[in-house]
């Protein structure tokens, strides 16, 4: 399980997840794991990682369907362009430089879709498509981890393609050092406790 290099607790950087706090109330975010695949002066960018839609990739982008990892669904990323898709793949061995790849943290990378698949094949060991993503402006994202909206911590290469999407949240909580484990069994509303 490979994780995020240079992402460290706490670090927002490309290769970092975002969990949801309880306290996060906003529709589009509560209980979601987001991988974030760019951060830079303008602001972030990631991807929701445990929102699989009903929607079959081949009912939408044909021959991509053929080669996501299970659930060959779409994923909802977030509430910005969910018109387009944005495609996460892991690189095989010694393909980070292959056709329409861009590498984010390690073998982990963006697929361009409109890259031939012909191109692609051998080149990719897995990957999922994602409608939409989340974005953030400058500062806004660190503002609301401040204000304690989201936990930080690194990702690792199965937190992405792994099929258990509902309990993702808790499972990457639960192997967490200190007590950030502990909102692993927290519910989601305190006053059910």
């Amino acid at each position: 399980m490979a994780r995020a290099t240079g992402s460290g607790p706490g670090e927002i950087a490309a290769g970092s997840l975002l969990l949801a706090s309880a306290g996060l109330l906003d529709p589009n975010f509560a209980d979601t794991v987001v991988l974030l695949l760019d951060v830079n002066d303008e602001g972030a960018l990631g991807v929701v990682l445990n929102r699989p839609s009903a929607l079959p990739v081949s009912e939408v982008l044909g021959e991509w369907g053929d080669v996501v990892d299970e659930p060959e669904v779409l994923f909802q990323g977030g509430p910005v362009a969910t018109d387009g898709a944005l495609a996460v793949a892991l690189a095989s061995p010694g393909g980070e430089d292959g056709a329409g790849f861009r590498p984010v943290w390690g073998r982990l990378g963006l697929l361009d879709l409109d890259t031939p698949r012909e191109l692609v094949e051998g080149t990719v060991d897995r990957l999922r498509i994602f409608a939409g993503y989340a974005g953030w402006g400058v500062g806004q994202l660190e503002a609301e981890v401040a204000e304690g909206s989201w936990y930080v911590v690194p990702g690792e290469v199965d937190d992405v393609f792994g099929d258990e999407a509902p309990e993702l949240r808790r499972q990457v909580l639960r192997r967490q050092p200190g007590d950030l484990a502990l909102h692993a069994t927290r519910p989601m509303d305190p006053e059910l406790n």
